[in-house]
């Protein structure tokens, strides 16, 4: 998936929770629960911690995908109440993950 200024879609949505969530297991995190819209009116994110896990709620209408997608990924660090290095560490994964341009960027760095 590759990110840019176009609005999201629930497509959209649906594909990142499924590679979010897919990679935060495989890391031995929580993955939260994904839906739209937040029940709060005017909110963009919320999170709802529940006995089976969290829920991250985001708004896609009328947003950008790098908005949706961002708001999904410090949901993930909010649910695991990740700090630094590993908050970190996991959000650049999860965006290397979701935009094959940071991943590019990355190893040009790194190789630096």
């Amino acid at each position: 998936m590759l990110v840019s200024m176009q609005t999201a879609s629930t497509v959209d949505f649906a594909q990142a929770a499924r590679s979010i969530t897919r990679h935060v297991r495989s890391r031995g995190l929580s993955a939260p629960s994904f839906r739209c819209p937040p029940r709060l009116v005017g909110a963009d994110r919320t999170i709802r911690r529940r006995p089976a896990g969290a829920v991250v709620s985001v708004r896609v209408r009328d947003r950008p995908v790098a908005g949706v997608l961002s708001d999904m990924i410090e949901g993930v660090i909010v649910a695991n109440q990740l700090a630094s290095p590993q908050s970190d560490r996991v959000r650049a994964d999860l965006w290397a993950l979701l935009d094959p341009s940071v991943k590019e960027s990355r190893g040009a760095r790194d190789a630096a």
